[in-house]
């Protein structure tokens, strides 16, 4: 099994190009079965959750193409809509296959899913988001099985903002009879997406953008050649906390900063350096007198729950004491104890985590526990004194496409090992 060995105290300068977002391309592969035609995915990282969304299309009938940075996906052959609990059970992002299934077919048979190992995120949102559209859902042997005879608009009303429970749902409404308004909506960049492919296809879909979707239903969808993904901004803010961790000056390319308003200013506020450009930031750290801010996160535009760990270990070197308060995920904190074995003290009370500041850190054996976990455990390693070997990190090939070789290319010690 790959692990990391990283040797710390290096600081970090050069350009990094972002990658396009994973968090874009699976619900855009899953809207691929909807098309009329094939569809080529372009920007796209190569990614093992990549891999198994394609492995599942495959599984259902499609045809799909792996190039460099690109993923062709015809479905006109796709004519089995089950997706199976071995495939499904590897990534939580196969769901998505739900929506687009019965509105294709009328029917679907979808194994409920797993992911990552930090704690349980219920799929219930998108089963009643489904139920009001009419579709007949049941659960049998650990398998959702939807069936429908025609889909109905409907008002639906999330009891909270879930980006997958509003892919899904939106997905399946846009070939629902009449309208679909739904309500606590995301707005997340990745979900703006995949509503402006929808309506490349022909889909009636407005208020993008915003937490309440309007979706005119229609009687088909035509199709699109070929679509970009946007830059990944969970990639990119990963990257600026590592160089203002580290300290150092680096560019990143291929970035949209208007889709990281919340990380920037945050990171401001904490007193390091940010330059914008219209696709690029420049970030500048001397990795010293980090001034300590209190966080939570909070859906899109808030803080990303996907930078927590990451931001968390950047508090632990700050001047001062802060707060992280988790809102998305109350439970995602299983990185706290692998951060203190390398320094940090962190503790959590009541879905709060205090963090000491100040830390120096020491070089140790830790574990990854999720994607963005291990990515905090690497800009960690980055800064202690020593060498830090990181296991399990299948995690993070997950989210991150050869994060070794682009930290790597800026000055960082790390090698990947078998």
């Amino acid at each position: 099994m790959d692990y990391f060995e990283i040797e710390g105290k290096n600081q970090l300068f050069g350009d990094i190009t972002v990658s396009g977002a994973k968090n874009a391309v699976l619900p855009l592969m899953a809207a691929s079965i909807l098309n009329d035609r094939a569809l080529t995915i372009n920007n796209v990282p190569k990614l093992s959750d990549s891999m198994t969304m394609g492995n599942l299309i495959k599984e259902m009938g499609g045809e799909v193409s792996f190039d460099v940075s690109s993923i062709t996906i015809n479905p006109q052959n796709l004519n089995i809509p089950y997706a199976p609990y071995k495939l499904v059970k590897t990534m939580r992002a196969s769901f998505y296959v739900l929506g687009p299934l019965i509105a294709k077919f009328g029917e679907a048979k979808v194994s409920l899913p797993g992911g990552c190992a930090w704690g349980p995120r219920p799929v219930d949102f998108h089963i009643e988001g489904m139920k009001k559209l009419g579709i007949d859902i049941s659960l049998e042997a650990g398998y959702v099985i939807a069936k429908s005879k025609k889909m109905i608009g409907n008002k639906i009303v999330f009891p909270k903002i879930s980006v997958g429970a509003t892919g899904n749902v939106l997905m399946a409404a846009v070939l629902a009879e009449g309208d679909t308004e739904i309500h606590n909506a995301a707005a997340e960049p990745e979900i703006q997406q995949l509503c402006l492919l929808l309506n490349e296809m022909g889909a009636k879909i407005s208020g993008i953008g915003t937490n309440i979707l309007n979706i005119q239903g229609v009687e088909k969808l035509g199709g699109v050649d070929s679509i970009d993904v946007i830059p990944d901004r969970i990639e990119a803010g990963t990257f600026l906390i590592a160089v203002a961790a580290t300290g150092g000056k680096v560019t990143l390319k291929n970035v949209e900063p208007k889709h990281m308003e919340s990380v920037i200013g945050l990171l401001r506020k904490s007193n390091i350096d940010i330059v914008e450009g219209k696709d690029s930031i420049v970030v500048t750290s001397n990795g010293l007198n980090i001034k300590a801010c209190n966080m939570e996160t909070h859906e899109y535009p808030g803080f990303p729950t996907d930078l927590q760990a990451q931001w968390m270990l950047l508090m632990s070197l700050a001047s001062g004491n802060s707060t992280i308060k988790e809102n998305i995920y109350f439970d995602r904190f299983t990185h706290i104890l692998e951060l203190n074995r390398l320094g940090c003290d962190i503790h959590l009370e009541e879905g709060c985590a205090t963090i000491k500041g100040n830390r120096s850190l020491i070089g140790a054996d830790v574990m990854s526990t999720d994607i963005r976990a291990s990515a905090a455990l690497i800009i960690a390693a980055l800064c202690a004194e020593g060498s830090t070997s990181i296991s399990r990190v299948y995690h993070i090939d997950r989210g991150y496409d050869k994060i070794e070789e682009k930290l790597a290319k800026i000055g960082a010690k790390i090698v990947r090992k078998k």
